[in-house]
C-alpha cells in the first residue's frame, strides 16, 4: 500500500487521538492519557525516540557480509525478524473508538503471522477486550503471547489460565502499567509487585514468563531471581510516569547485569529497521513496536501491517550488511560510533 495513503486514512480513523506525526516523538501528543500520548509533559515518550536517535551506526564494507540472516528463534519459535507488535489494547479508550478491539487486533495478528513475526495481545480496563484478543489469537493457532496487566495475583494467575486455553506460546505482565491512568479511571486496582508475587505468578505456569517493564539493573537482577524467561526494557512508552530516561539509555547497564541469564527486549521509540539493529546493539536480544501498529492497521488493516513490518525487514537485512554483520547474533555494540 502506498504510505502516504495510509497515514491519511489512518488521521482519519484515530479521531484526534493521534496525529500521525512525520515523526511519533511524542511531542504533539503530550500529556494525552487517555489517548496515544505520554503522561505530564510527555518527556518520557519523547525520551525513548531520542535517547535512539542520539546512537549512531558505523559503516563498515571491507567484510564477506552479502545475505545476512535477519533470523532468530525466541521462546521456541523461530522468527523472520527480532521483533514483536507491543501489547496495545483498548480501542474506545486510547484509539477513537471509530474500529472494534476484534477489528484492529485481528488486523495487526494478520499482518504479523503473514510476515514472518508474532504479536503480543494486551489486557485492558475492559476484561471484553482480554477475551476478544485471546479469541483472536485462538483462531490463528495461538501463535502469538498474552500480556496481563498487574491485577491482584489471583486475578493474574486467572488470565494465565484463560491464555493457556487460548493455546499462546508464552504470557507475561506488564508491571509497569501499575499507574496507568486508563485503568484507576475505570477503578480497576493494579498495583506494584513484590519479588515473591512475580514468583508465585511464573510457577504457576510452564509456559515461558515475560516481565514488562524493567527498567533499571536492580529490578533486572530481581526478575532473574523470580525465575522470568525474559524481561522487556519498557517505560510503558512514557505513559505511565513523567521524566523516566529513555529505553536505550539504561539498556546497556541493564544488559551487563544480566545478558546471557535471560532474555532482553525492549521496548520504546522503535520506529524503523535502524533502530531494531540499535536496540540489538545496545544489549536486547528483540524488540517490541508499540504505536506505529496502532497506525498502519488504522490506515490499511492487515495489509499496511504487513508491509510495513516488510520495510522493517529490509531496512533490517540492509543495515546488517553495511555494518557487516552476517546474523542476528553478530550485531553487538561494535556496530555503534562511539
Amino acid at each position: 500500500m502506498i504510505y502516504s495513503e495510509v497515514q491519511k486514512n489512518a488521521k482519519a480513523n484515530l479521531n484526534g487521538t493521534c496525529r500521525v506525526c512525520p515523526v511519533c516523538n511524542g511531542k504533539a501528543c503530550s500529556g494525552e492519557v487517555p489517548g496515544m500520548g505520554g503522561k505530564g509533559t510527555g518527556e518520557a515518550f519523547t525520551a525513548n525516540v531520542d535517547s535512539l536517535r542520539r546512537h549512531k551506526l558505523n559503516m563498515r564494507v571491507l567484510h564477506n557480509c552479502k545475505d545476512p540472516d535477519t533470523s532468530i528463534e525466541l521462546f521456541g519459535r523461530k522468527m523472520r525478524i527480532p521483533v514483536f507488535s507491543a501489547p496495545v489494547a483498548g480501542t474506545t479508550l486510547n484509539m477513537g473508538g471509530k474500529f472494534t478491539e476484534e477489528e484492529y487486533i485481528s488486523w495487526v495478528i494478520k499482518g504479523c503471522l503473514d510476515s514472518g513475526i508474532y504479536p503480543m495481545v494486551g489486557d485492558s480496563a475492559l476484561e471484553s477486550f482480554f477475551i476478544t484478543n485471546l479469541n483472536e489469537l485462538q483462531k490463528a493457532g495461538g501463535n502469538g503471547i498474552a500480556i496481563i496487566k498487574p491485577w491482584k495475583n489471583d486475578q493474574v494467575i486467572d488470565k494465565i489460565r484463560m491464555a493457556e486455553e487460548s493455546g499462546v506460546f508464552a504470557v507475561g505482565m506488564d508491571i509497569d502499567a501499575a499507574g496507568l491512568i486508563t485503568l484507576s479511571l475505570h477503578g480497576k486496582p493494579v498495583e506494584p509487585k513484590p519479588i515473591e508475587d512475580i514468583r508465585k505468578i511464573v510457577e504457576s505456569t510452564k509456559l515461558p514468563f515475560i516481565l514488562k517493564g524493567i527498567m533499571t539493573p536492580n529490578e533486572a537482577e530481581l526478575a532473574v531471581e523470580a525465575g522470568v524467561s525474559a524481561i522487556v526494557v519498557s517505560n510503558h512508552g512514557g505513559r505511565v510516569l513523567d521524566q523516566t530516561p529513555g529505553v536505550a539509555d539504561v539498556l546497556p547497564g541493564i544488559a551487563a547485569k544480566v545478558k546471557g541469564r535471560i532474555k532482553i527486549l525492549a521496548d520504546g521509540g522503535v520506529r524503523n529497521g535502524i533502530d531494531v539493529i540499535k536496540m540489538l546493539a545496545l544489549g536486547a536480544d528483540g524488540v517490541l513496536i508499540g504505536r506505529p501498529f496502532v497506525t498502519t492497521s488504522f490506515g490499511g488493516q492487515s495489509e499496511a501491517v504487513k508491509d510495513y513490518i516488510d520495510t522493517i525487514a529490509n531496512e533490517i537485512k540492509s543495515s546488517m550488511i553495511l555494518t557487516g554483520c552476517n546474523s542476528i547474533k553478530e550485531i553487538d555494540s561494535r556496530i555503534l560510533a562511539k
